[in-house]
């Protein structure tokens, strides 16, 4: 980034739009979670095909991380952010309109495909700040992000007990319009970083991949994990109706209390800048763990409804904090790789993230169906610990300080 741009956006307020601006987009991809209960009755469907409706949306979320944010590299940022924005909020409305499934889980594909804009966004943070300050910008950034994830199940659980499911996609496709012109008036131009056309952009990307081992450690270790998390939020409905006949409005407001968790985000940060981001990464898989086993313990002490929702509560907070060290200490480490090619890292690190998010939520759905709470947490735990094992062979335990090849028409000048 230019001189000047970053002068443009590195002022008090330069880390906290982006992290709103993250919000904005990626909240559009949860909003069905705690809905898909009263969806279903909608069309007439149980969990198992009402979780393709995640399934959906989260594999268009990886499309779209794979066909857009490479973008970020090679294009005027502000425009293609503009752009996209109002492409979500345009599927937000298909989603609200559907009539069959089928529309349905298209719309929620399209929907993912466009909300990718919050990771054009994400790789902007640490162009902002010296490089021994990146964690705590990514931390700053990566608060506004889980707390859209985690603010927008409460978010929709609010709006539907007020008037419907449908009524949550149409204030979401405003929210998402309004964000365009605001974007255009709180940011500068952000002018391409490298002169690419764009199947060099993507031929770059199997390149990366294939030369960068942190890079692929990093990536499944956030699909794992990430796979592990969906898997509670995507089971939290069907668990809380089995039990206490609650609705998608409680299941929402577990979001916001979810959301303390991420407060941890910058304190990752800074341990990751401190300590190193392969010791951040080992204390989120610990707490990960924990939290799993948890919330399986408590659904065998369901003394009363409130000892129960309050045990909950506890483990929920756990899972949101190990999640967001996890995302932290990852993303700390791919964009420590190189400044040049940070669309692209990300662009890698996302699609698979979303991959484990889109099999996460397949299993889950699959688990409740035959063997109800028990299983969720078990496939949950089973994927934690595939990442353990990961974690404990991989690259990082013997190479922590790598630096990404970057061809000689990208390097920066010196």
């Amino acid at each position: 980034m230019a001189k000047t741009q970053q002068h443009a956006m590195a002022g008090r307020w330069a880390l906290p739009f982006l992290g709103v601006a993250c919000a904005v987009g990626v909240g559009s991809i949860y909003y069905h979670q705690p809905l898909l209960l009263v969806m279903g009755k909608t069309f007439g469907r149980g969990a198992r095909s009402m979780e393709l409706v995640a399934v959906a949306t989260q594999l268009g979320y990886a499309a779209g991380i794979l066909c857009f944010v490479p973008l970020g590299d090679v294009t005027e940022r502000r425009s293609l952010m503009m752009r996209m924005y109002a492409a979500v909020s345009v599927a937000l409305v298909l989603v609200a309109v559907a009539h069959t499934l089928t529309w349905l889980i298209v719309a929620s594909a399209l929907v993912g495909l466009m909300a990718s804009v919050t990771h054009v966004v994400v790789p902007m943070a640490p162009d902002l700040v010296p490089d021994e300050k990146r964690g705590k910008a990514i931390g700053t950034v990566m608060t506004g992000l889980l707390l859209g994830i985690l603010l927008a199940r409460s978010f929709a659980g609010w709006i539907e007990k007020l008037n419907g499911w449908r009524t949550v996609f149409v204030v979401a496709a405003v929210m998402n319009l309004a964000f365009v012109p605001i974007m255009y008036r709180a940011m500068p131009r952000m002018e391409p970083r490298a002169s690419l056309t764009y199947r060099q952009t993507m031929r770059s990307l199997w390149t990366l991949f294939c030369t960068e081992p942190l890079l692929r450690e990093a990536g499944v270790l956030g699909a794992l994990s990430f796979g592990a998390f969906s898997c509670f939020w995507t089971t939290l409905a069907y668990l809380l109706f089995s039990h206490y006949r609650m609705g998608p409005g409680v299941a929402g407001t577990f979001g916001m209390v979810g959301a303390a968790g991420a407060l941890v985000a910058p304190f990752a940060g800074w341990l990751a800048d401190k300590r190193g981001t392969r010791f951040v990464v080992t204390v989120a898989g610990a707490v990960l763990t924990a939290s799993f086993v948890w919330l399986w313990w408590t659904d065998k002490w369901r003394v009363t409804t409130a000892w129960h929702l309050g045990l909950l509560v506890v483990g929920v907070v756990t899972l949101d904090l190990g999640q967001q060290m996890m995302q932290v200490g990852n993303q700390t480490r791919i964009f420590g790789l190189g400044s040049q090619v940070r669309s692209r890292l990300n662009t890698i690190y996302m699609v698979m993230y979303f991959m484990g998010g889109a099999l996460g939520s397949a299993l889950s759905g699959w688990a409740w169906s035959r063997w109800g709470w028990n299983g969720v947490c078990l496939v949950a735990l089973a994927l934690i610990g595939a990442a353990a094992l990961w974690h404990l062979m991989g690259y990082s335990r013997t190479h922590e300080e790598v630096r990404v090849h970057v061809p000689a028409e990208e390097r920066e000048p010196a």
